[in-house]
C-alpha cells in the first residue's frame, strides 16, 4: 500500500481525530479556557505517545501550555523541528451558520470548526503523514530525527516562546513551520516567505467627558473626527503607507509568481474582499507577499451598543496593524509610526499611542537556494499528484524569525490552509483532501530529505 492508498484508507480516522480535537475550545488569552488549554495539550501529548515518540512532555509556560516531543533515531540524518500551535482564536457562537465554533461537522468535503485550519487541521496532516511514512515504510523510526513543538499561545503573541527554546535547549537543522497558507487548492506552492507584524492601538482624547453636541458641537474638539483624518493619511492616493522612511528598507520582489494561476474574479470570491487596492505597480501576489501594508482592525467612539445620546465622545481608539517584510524590522517601523502619528495629528486633540511588543513580529525569508527548498517541492509535487510546484509567500505573520535566530537554524514553510478558509473569522473550515494531500506530502518529505 502506498501513502495515498494509506491516507485514502484512513480518511475517516483523521476527519474523526480532528473533530475530536476541535472539540477543546483551546481559545488563548481566556483564564476561563485556561483548562482547554491542558485538555487540548494533553489530547496532542497521547496522540503523539500512540504513534510511538518515546519522549513527549507538556510544557507549562504560565499561559498555555505548550507540547513538546523527540524522535532522534537516525544517525546522521537532519534533525528537524516542526513547529505549529494548538490555541485558537475565540470565536463568537451566534455569527456561525455553518455549526457552533466548538461543535464541528463535515460538510461539502470540508471539516468546520474553529481550528480545524489554524491551525490544528495542519497538525493533523503531520500526525497522519508520520504515520503513513512509517507504515508504507515499515519504519520502526523516522528517517529524519524529528523534534515536534506545539506552543499554546500563538494567536496572543508567543510570549514565552523564547523563554521555552532557552530553558529546554531545544536545537534542530531545520524548522518545518507549520501555520501558513497555500494559495490554491489545485495548485501547491512551497512558501519562502513570512511578513511580520507591529501592532498599536491609538487612543485620542477630546473633551474631559462626553458633552452633549447641542452645547458644544462646532468649537469642541472631536477625538473622532481627528482619528479618522489622521488615519485616512496613513496611505497616499498611490496606496503607499506615508509612514516616512518606511520603505527605506523595503526590497523589490525577488520572486516570481507566475506559476501559480491568478484572476481578480477568482481572488475576491475566495478572499470576499469585494474590491481590489493596495500599492499600485504590483501584482496581488506581490502586495500581499512581498511588499509591506498598513491596515486599520478596529475604530472605537461614541455610543456603540445603544441609542445615542447625541454627545460628542471624549475618547476615540483604533488598533493598527502593519504587515513588514524583509528587511524591515519591528522597532524600526514601530518609532516610524510614533513619529508619524506625533507630527501628524491635531494639536486640538491628546494622545497615547501604544505600541504592543508581545504582537509584534519580524518577518523571515527561507535562504536563497536552499535545498530543502527542492525537497519539499519534490514532495509537494508527489503528494498532490501535480507535475508544477510554485513558489508563494505568506501574507501573515508568526515567530518564524524567533524560531530561526534561536536555533540558529532555517526556517522551511508547510501549511494546508486556504484564503477561503476563514481563519480567525466565523465558519473556519479545512478542506479534507488538503488535509490528506498534506499528510501524503509529509510522509514524502520525511523519506526524501536525508538524501540532500
Amino acid at each position: 500500500m502506498n501513502p495515498q492508498e494509506y491516507l485514502r484508507a484512513n480518511r475517516d480516522r483523521l476527519i474523526d481525530e480532528l473533530m475530536e480535537w476541535i472539540r477543546l475550545p483551546s481559545v488563548a488569552g481566556v483564564p476561563a479556557h485556561d483548562p482547554d488549554l491542558a485538555r487540548s495539550a494533553n489530547w496532542l501529548a497521547a496522540r503523539l505517545r500512540e504513534i510511538g515518540f518515546p519522549a513527549v512532555e507538556v510544557w507549562p509556560t504560565g499561559g498555555g501550555p505548550a507540547v513538546y516531543a523527540e524522535w532522534c533515531a537516525a544517525p546522521g540524518a537532519p534533525t528537524v523541528l516542526v513547529y505549529s500551535h494548538h490555541d485558537v482564536r475565540a470565536a463568537k457562537d451566534e455569527q456561525w451558520d455553518q455549526t457552533a465554533p466548538f461543535q464541528p461537522a463535515v460538510r461539502d468535503g470540508r471539516v468546520y470548526g474553529r481550528g480545524a485550519s489554524d491551525a490544528k487541521g495542519q497538525i493533523v496532516a503531520h500526525l497522519w503523514g508520520l504515520r503513513a511514512h512509517l507504515a508504507t515504510g515499515e519504519r520502526t523510526a523516522p528517517a529524519v530525527n524529528l523534534k515536534v513543538l506545539v506552543e499554546g499561545e500563538e494567536e496572543i503573541g508567543s510570549m514565552h516562546l523564547a523563554g521555552l527554546l532557552d530553558e529546554h535547549g531545544v536545537g534542530a537543522d531545520l524548522v518545518l513551520f507549520s501555520d501558513t497558507l497555500l494559495w490554491h487548492a489545485e495548485h501547491p506552492a512551497v512558501c519562502l516567505s513570512l511578513r511580520g507584524m507591529v501592532s498599536a492601538t491609538l487612543q485620542v482624547y477630546g473633551p474631559a467627558r462626553d458633552v452633549h453636541s447641542g452645547a458644544v458641537s462646532g468649537p469642541a474638539p472631536n477625538p473622532a473626527v481627528e482619528l479618522c483624518r489622521l488615519l485616512g493619511r496613513l496611505h497616499d492616493d498611490k496606496g503607499r503607507v506615508t509612514l516616512p522612511g518606511f520603505y527605506d528598507d523595503v526590497l523589490e520582489p525577488i520572486d516570481r509568481y507566475d506559476a501559480l494561476p491568478y484572476s481578480d474574479a477568482d481572488w475576491l470570491e475566495r478572499s470576499a474582499t469585494a474590491s481590489i487596492g493596495g500599492e499600485a505597480g504590483y501584482t496581488v501576489p506581490e502586495r500581499l507577499w512581498a511588499r509591506p501594508a498598513a491596515e486599520v482592525l478596529s475604530l472605537v467612539a461614541g455610543d456603540l451598543g445603544g441609542p445615542s445620546r447625541g454627545a460628542v465622545p471624549a475618547v476615540a481608539a483604533a488598533t493598527i496593524s502593519i504587515r513588514t517584510v524583509p528587511d524591515q524590522r519591528a522597532e524600526v517601523v514601530a518609532e516610524q509610526l510614533r513619529r508619524w502619528v506625533a507630527a501628524t495629528i491635531s494639536d486640538r486633540v491628546r494622545y497615547e499611542l501604544t505600541v504592543a511588543g508581545r504582537i509584534s513580529a519580524d518577518p523571515y525569508r527561507t535562504p536563497a537556494g536552499h535545498p530543502a527548498v527542492a525537497v519539499l517541492a519534490a514532495a509537494m509535487a508527489e503528494g498532490f499528484g501535480t507535475g508544477t510546484v510554485g513558489r508563494m509567500g505568506n501574507a501573515g505573520s508568526g515567530p518564524a524569525d524567533l524560531l530561526a535566530r534561536k536555533l540558529a537554524a532555517p526556517v522551511l514553510f508547510f501549511g494546508t490552509g486556504l484564503p477561503e478558509d476563514a481563519w480567525h473569522d466565523s465558519d473556519e473550515s479545512a478542506a479534507i483532501d488538503l488535509l490528506l494531500a498534506g499528510a501524503a506530502t509529509l510522509c514524502a518529505f520525511w523519506q526524501r530529505l536525508p538524501g540532500t
